[in-house]
Formats: C-alpha cells, sequence, structure tokens
C-alpha cells in the first residue's frame, strides 16, 4: 500500500514536473511558434497511439479506421465552435460521444470479422467518413474548412493527453482491462471462462474512438483548418506504425511511438515521399527483428529503468 501511494505521488509530481517546465519554455518564447506546433501534434498523436493500442495491442482487434473516429470529433467541434458559437469544452464533449457512438455502431456488426478481415471492414468505414466529408459543402466539402477558431493551448492539450494515459492505464489494469487481454490471447477460452466476448470488444472500440474524437476537436481547434484529405487511408497507418513500433500492449510504448514517428516527420516535412519510404523500411525491420515493437507488452517505469541499470552494472562487473 505505500508502495502504490508513494508511485502515484512520484508520477503526480513528474506530471506536474514535465507540465510547468514546458509552460515556461513556452512563456519565455524558448520554444517557439514551430516547435509548440510539433508540441502539440505530438501530443495528439499519443492520444491516438494509446487509444488505438488499446483496440488493437490490449484486445487484438486490428483496426484500420482510428483517423475516420479522429474526423468525426474534428468536424463536429469545428461546427460546433465555428458555425453554432458554442464553448469549446462542450464541444470537445460532444466529438467525443459522437466518435464513441460510431465506435458502438462500429463494433457491433464486425464482431464476428477478425484480422485482415476486420482490418478491412474498418478501413471501409474510415473512408466512408472521408467521403462523406468531401460531400457536405456545410463543411467546406473539398475545399476543406477555414477559420475555426484556436482554442487549444498547452494546458488544454497536456491535460487531455494525460486523461487519456491515466484512463486507459487504469481501465487496462481493471476486471474490464484484464477480460480485454483475455480475449486477445485466446477469444474461445476467454467465451469459455464466461467472458462476454461481443460486450468487450464493443466496449474496447468505444472507449478507444471516444478518444480519438477528442484528439479530433484539438487538432479541428488548434491547426484551425481541416480538409478531409488529412484524415485518408495513410492517417491510420501512421497511427498503426506508432503502436506497431512503441509495442503492442504497452501504453509506454505508445507514447515512445508516437515520439519517435512525430520527430522523424517533423526532420522529413519537407520530403514527404522519403518519409513514406522510411515508414515503410521501418516496418519492415520492425515485423523482421523485432515484432513485438521496442517495448513489447512491457511498461516504461521507474522499476525497469532501475532493473536495467542493476542489470548492466553485473555485466560490467563480470
Amino acid at each position: 500500500m505505500a508502495d502504490k501511494r508513494h508511485n502515484l505521488i512520484r508520477n503526480i509530481m513528474t506530471l506536474a514536473a514535465i507540465y510547468a517546465i514546458i509552460q515556461l519554455l513556452i512563456s519565455f518564447d524558448i520554444i517557439d511558434q514551430h516547435l509548440q506546433l510539433n508540441l502539440f501534434l505530438l501530443c495528439i498523436n499519443i492520444i491516438l497511439a494509446v487509444s488505438l493500442n488499446l483496440i488493437t495491442g490490449f484486445t487484438g482487434q486490428f483496426s484500420l479506421g482510428h483517423a475516420g473516429f479522429m474526423a468525426i470529433g474534428a468536424y463536429v467541434s469545428a461546427v460546433m465552435t465555428l458555425k453554432l458559437h458554442l464553448p469549446f469544452p462542450l464541444a470537445i464533449a460532444t466529438s467525443a460521444v459522437s466518435a464513441a457512438i460510431v465506435g458502438v455502431l462500429v463494433g457491433i456488426p464486425t464482431l464476428r470479422l477478425r484480422g485482415d478481415y476486420l482490418a478491412i471492414a474498418t478501413l471501409g468505414l474510415s473512408e466512408i467518413i472521408r467521403i462523406i466529408a468531401l460531400n457536405i459543402d456545410y463543411i467546406g466539402g473539398a475545399s476543406g474548412l477555414a477559420d475555426i477558431p484556436r482554442y487549444v493551448n498547452w494546458p488544454w492539450i497536456f491535460a487531455m493527453t494525460a486523461g487519456t494515459i491515466i484512463i486507459i492505464y487504469n481501465f487496462i489494469h481493471s476486471s474490464y482491462g484484464r477480460a480485454c487481454i483475455a480475449i486477445r490471447e485466446d477469444d474461445v477460452a476467454a467465451e469459455s471462462m464466461g467472458i462476454n466476448i461481443a460486450r468487450y470488444k464493443i466496449l474496447a472500440f468505444t472507449i478507444g474512438a471516444f478518444f480519438a474524437g477528442i484528439a479530433g476537436s484539438l487538432y479541428a481547434n488548434y491547426f484551425y483548418f481541416l480538409k478531409p484529405n488529412a484524415f485518408g487511408f495513410m492517417k491510420s497507418i501512421d497511427i498503426l506504425v506508432m503502436v506497431v513500433f512503441g509495442g503492442l500492449g504497452s501504453i509506454t510504448g505508445s507514447v515512445v511511438g508516437a515520439a519517435a514517428l512525430t520527430l522523424l516527420s517533423m526532420v522529413l516535412q519537407d520530403l514527404p515521399t522519403l518519409r513514406m519510404i522510411l515508414y515503410a523500411l521501418l516496418l519492415l525491420v520492425i515485423m523482421l527483428y523485432r515484432p513485438q515493437g521496442l517495448l513489447g507488452n512491457a511498461e516504461l517505469s521507474w522499476k525497469l529503468l532501475k532493473r536495467g541499470d542493476k542489470d548492466a552494472t553485473a555485466t560490467n562487473g563480470k
């Protein structure tokens, strides 16, 4: 009990320190507009990667529709803040709930699908959402929607990112999360043990879509311009690569994967073709030499780092 309390205090202090340091750097303009843009994009990518990992890494459902859920959140938030002039907190909540409702609607008919079939079905959903956005003039159509109010700042995006990680971490370590992991390992055995597979698959899809909707809302109200092509097939691939690179079944792995791929995109932003080649090579190398990702299903923690230091010391001693 004392260890849990100690870890909780340390985690809170770590989060507070990260928030305060970056806020100071922004206030003194050490983090300029360009770096701030990439920092905010990193946070959005972390939300997307962690929420997709819940669906793919922890529940074992191969989904390629996360960009579609993000698009729903982005357009709902844009309409509510730009067209209806409603408060941003209401817009972000409505965006998340709207994406979650679509997640339920997707989860129900795809319950019997798995593997490649599920990936194709969710990809089809994402493309349907993109095509619908392309053909609705009210939200800009193919020309895009501009002049969306910019409400997102560092406190907002930090709170949403930290909240996503904390909520999904606690979900995974609850009885619901253990049921999802059991389904991933062997759904037949899980069902024979009394786990309602349909319920937990839909629940995972719903929670993942909920947080993807939040990411979409943050994206819309920070970049203040939306275009349907921003939520196409390659966006879903980007998110999936982050999850696979960091480690399927690892929340901190998703954070590391999102950070690595966002940094790579920032460095190669003037060479989009080269970026896609490197993505393909990165996936190939991971599948061949580290199929479980950088962290596998382990979580990066102070205890793990200390254990690594002890192992290194022992090896040097020999």
